[in-house]
């Protein structure tokens, strides 16, 4: 019995392992088209603006040879009027780089996923205008935090020391009636009105000397978090012992040196150094003993 496979068999195999290699080739092809099309469009929009921005952005991709040296590249880009960081960062990556990585969501300050460094400072960039920066506007990841690619940093460690402090309400006493409200004063809300706008950028942290130094430390948002809750007058003074023995322990509240960088990069103007300090004052208070 003759074991040769038929010469049409095997063409036809041949041309079959061939059309997967065609196809990449031909979606290659097509894409850098569409890359040139867009660099065309945005040459072409650079020259018809009135202005133009320059960014500097930081670049790195460990998983892409060639990539894995950390750099910085350029991109030039047409100015609008209220355009914000974002705004430019999200035209380079549309019209000159599409593997330009970074985070982003609401666009509105409010997510806080965008936070970056920005011309040596943390900032929002949905929130920061170009019109007030220095050009070259030099675009960073936040410090202190490993970079996973390009402008974004692995924000585990930061959730981690968030959960740390229990940010959630809690409380022995509720109200008798099934739909009763557990009603919070006025003074008190204003007391802690202001610890509750903070929408977990990270910003504070990066910017915290202390927490570059100390991998334990909870860092300002991690407290501030716990003051809105200690400082709530609903919950019982049990749980206020409980979340004070987080926050006065050797790597909480008194590891802070009162530098208010954090305090200067919020976006939401939290005075998180005045309040870490009211904790540390509460922190005296809960361990003396009159007798």
């Amino acid at each position: 019995m003759s074991t040769q496979v038929p010469e049409t068999e095997t063409e036809a195999e041949a041309e079959t392992e061939s059309k997967p290699h065609q196809e990449r080739r031909l979606a290659e092809k097509e894409k850098r088209r569409e890359a040139a099309d867009r660099e065309r469009v945005a040459r072409e929009e650079i020259e018809a603006a009135d202005d133009s921005v320059h960014l500097k952005v930081f670049r790195y991709d460990p998983e892409v040879e060639g990539k894995q040296e950390p750099r910085f590249d350029d991109f030039h880009v047409p100015f609008k009027k209220g355009m914000t960081v974002l705004d430019a960062l999200m035209y380079a990556r549309d019209h000159y780089d599409s593997s330009l990585t970074f985070r982003h969501s609401c666009r509105q300050a409010i997510c806080g996923s965008d936070a970056m460094f920005v011309n040596g400072s943390q900032r929002l960039c949905c929130k920061t205008q170009m019109v007030d920066l220095e050009e070259p506007v030099r675009v960073e990841p936040l410090p202190h935090q490993e970079v996973v690619k390009d402008l974004v940093v692995d924000m585990q460690h930061f959730y981690d020391q968030m959960e740390s402090v229990e940010p959630y309400f809690q409380t022995n006493e509720t109200p008798d009636g099934e739909l009763e409200e557990q009603r919070q004063s006025r003074e008190n809300r204003e007391k802690i009105k202001m610890s509750t706008r903070c929408i977990w950028c990270g910003a504070c942290m990066s910017s915290c000397n202390i927490a570059a130094g100390d991998n334990q430390y909870l860092g300002p948002a991690a407290i501030n978090k716990a003051y809105q809750f200690y400082m709530d007058e609903r919950e019982g003074e049990d749980m206020q012992e409980h979340r004070m023995r987080i926050l006065e322990q050797e790597h909480g509240v008194w590891r802070c040196q009162t530098q208010f960088s954090c305090t200067e990069v919020c976006p939401k103007d939290i005075p998180l150094t005045e309040h870490i300090q009211e904790l540390k004052r509460e922190a005296v208070k809960s361990n003396l003993k009159f007798w």
